[in-house]
């Protein structure tokens, strides 16, 4: 059995219902789902706000690279389009596995380029860490420390204050 969390983003077409298909095509393996936050772009200004969300899921049959493959399922289903010129550029949806933890809580570590574990930026990441805060607020980013700690040293803690909750959109799994 593996835990993971990941990451959910998008800035185009209809960024709540993206998410939302998101959340639903993990089906009963959610456990959480955080708030949605409006986020500037990250990495490249030029483009729309994107609504950001995390989600904890544990399935007993999955691995590490299963949860990388619904990653990108979700992705391929939102229609997403990578364009290798612009890394972090606008998208449908964007889904990162940020961490998995064993079947006894350990986490998983990989530096395959492929999968790295945990995410090798999500330390840097408001985005991400606000919202994972919101379900595990005594949360630690394996290799890290503390998500709290994270989000209020620089250069994380100025670009959390550009986060705004939107508490008008709910990503509840259907499932």
């Amino acid at each position: 059995m593996t835990r993971a969390l990941l990451s959910l983003g998008s800035n185009l077409g209809d960024r709540p219902a993206h998410l939302r298909s998101a959340v639903d095509s993990l089906g009963e393996a959610v456990l959480l789902v955080s708030g949605v936050y409006e986020t500037p772009p990250w990495g490249d200004a030029d483009q729309p706000a994107y609504l950001n969300a995390v989600v904890l899921a544990e399935d007993p049959a999955a691995a590490p690279r299963d949860w990388l493959a619904r990653a990108r399922a979700a992705e391929r289903r939102a229609g997403r389009e990578r364009d290798p010129a612009r890394r972090f550029g606008p998208r449908t949806l964007d889904v990162d596995v940020v961490a998995v933890w064993d079947d006894a809580g350990e986490p998983v570590v990989s530096d395959d380029p492929e999968l790295t574990l945990p995410h090798p930026r999500a330390h840097l990441r408001a985005f991400v860490l606000r919202p994972w805060i919101d379900i595990q607020p005594y949360g630690r980013l394996p290799g890290h420390g503390w998500l709290t700690d994270l989000l209020n040293a620089e250069p994380v803690a100025g670009d959390a204050l550009e986060l705004s909750p939107r508490p008008d959109l709910a990503l509840e799994s259907s499932a």
